[in-house]
């Protein structure tokens, strides 16, 4: 889990982490992956992970389906989740040979219907946004990956690696 504690007795953050002061910068759902912020500086938590301030946060997901131009302008134009339309969004179609390695929990495979790779581009965080704005327009994620929050961008950081950076305000 991308916090501290977790009720239900998942892996948290404090099982990897041993940097005392340190919160993340927004979450990850549980079987999300990708770039995890953490940081001391209660004014930047709050720059880069309140709505008000409107700071991207970058994805990648692979969607079941290949998208037309109809789907994706859907997203990029704002869906309707939970009866509320969402923010417009920035999407574009990544290369199907986009090198992000193996996910330790498989996804699930259809043998006969392809995916695609596409880079969401959100500064809203609602719950499992990106997912369900997918979905909505006929194209279930099947892996979601966060490669950037606000000016920060994962690079070719591996699972389990990190760096230490300094403020960049």
């Amino acid at each position: 889990m991308c916090q501290f504690t977790d009720h239900g007795g998942r892996p948290t953050l404090k099982n990897y982490i041993n940097e005392p002061g340190v919160y993340a910068v927004g979450r990850l759902d549980f079987d999300s992956e990708g770039l995890v912020l953490l940081t001391d500086d209660g004014e930047l938590n709050h720059l880069l992970s309140s709505p008000k301030n409107k700071q991207f946060k970058t994805y990648w997901v692979q969607v079941e389906g290949i998208p037309s131009k109809e789907m994706l302008n859907k997203i990029i134009s704002g869906v309707v989740i939970q009866k509320e339309k969402t923010l417009p969004a920035e999407v574009k179609i990544l290369p199907e040979n986009l090198n992000v390695g193996e996910r330790p929990k498989p996804i699930r495979f259809r043998k006969n219907i392809p995916t695609s790779w596409l880079e969401v581009r959100i500064c809203e965080g609602r719950n499992h946004q990106v997912k369900k704005m997918t979905a909505s327009v006929g194209l279930p994620c099947l892996r979601l990956i966060r490669v950037g929050i606000g000016p920060v961008e994962m690079g070719d950081l591996k699972p389990g690696e990190f760096k230490y950076i300094q403020s960049f305000l």
